[in-house]
């Protein structure tokens, strides 16, 4: 599929542009011969029409299990959030390891994020090319940071949580998802970001509903996960996702969910 596909199929799934990974969703429908059925209604293996939103304690049981596995993994924010805002732009469409490389040459480059603003476009891409996309995120970057205008955003660790997410919203390129990442890693606050990954697992699992655009499946998470297990929520179901519960190939055979997971028990 190309980018003009790709746009497309997000605006399809109310996806936004920062959350085109989340099409590897299209991979896993295509992959399910679903004969005829609506495929989203497919993905979590359940019929059109039956979804129902689970309670919280559902959430609590899958990271009770997922514990087993996993661990427990601990939040500690680093209470930098505009640290946390350009390093989460620079991690879309990328690995972490050309992420982080990205963001440590631009550290090394700039003394400072007013630095940066002042920085012409093309020596932010140069910084940044390792992380991929640098023609596009240095300029998102620039805007972000001429929007703050300096505003180191630590109101935010005090702030309603509605309102500190709709400011970040406002900012040029920002969506709920790098919103979600900013509010939980760099304060604690109780906000799951849904990266494809989560987004995934959770559709499986029965947490979302099938084809919820994105901006719905945070709202879920924000009504099913506690403020002490937002961290965990997000850490295990990536890891999950990333291990066991694949886009092409998921092991159901191997999963400790699998006997609460709808998909899993749909498949032939």
């Amino acid at each position: 599929m190309d980018e003009q596909g790709r746009r497309a199929a997000a605006a399809d799934l109310g996806a936004a542009p920062e959350d085109l990974d989340a099409l590897d969703l299209l991979a896993v429908l295509a992959g399910l011969g679903h004969g005829g059925k609506d495929p989203r209604s497919t993905l979590a293996g359940m019929a059109p029409g039956t979804w129902k939103a689970p309670p919280p304690r559902r959430l609590r049981t899958i990271l009770e299990r997922l514990r087993d596995s996993y661990g427990r993994p601990v939040g500690r924010p680093h209470g930098a959030p505009v640290d946390e805002l350009v390093l989460t732009v620079l991690s879309q469409n990328t690995n972490d390891r050309n992420r982080d490389v990205a963001y440590e040459r631009l550290r090394s480059r700039f003394d400072s994020w007013a630095a940066v603003r002042r920085a012409p476009v093309g020596e932010l891409e140069d910084a940044i090319r390792p992380g991929g996309l640098a023609p596009s995120k240095a300029p998102r970057i620039r805007n972000i940071l001429e929007s703050l205008d300096g505003d180191d955003l630590g109101w935010m660790a005090g702030a309603p949580l509605e309102q500190a997410r709709d400011h970040l919203v406002e900012l040029p390129g920002v969506g709920r998802k790098t919103a979600a990442c900013v509010l939980l890693f760099s304060f604690g606050r109780q906000d799951v970001p849904v990266d494809t990954h989560v987004q995934r697992v959770g559709t499986r699992l029965g947490l979302f509903r099938p084809a919820a655009p994105l901006d719905e499946a945070h709202d879920e998470m924000l009504r099913l996960a506690r403020r002490e297990d937002a961290f965990e929520a997000h850490v295990s179901l990536i890891r999950h996702g990333r291990r066991l519960c694949s886009a092409r190939a998921p092991s159901c055979e191997l999963c400790p969910l699998a006997r609460m997971c709808p998909w899993a028990r749909s498949r032939p």
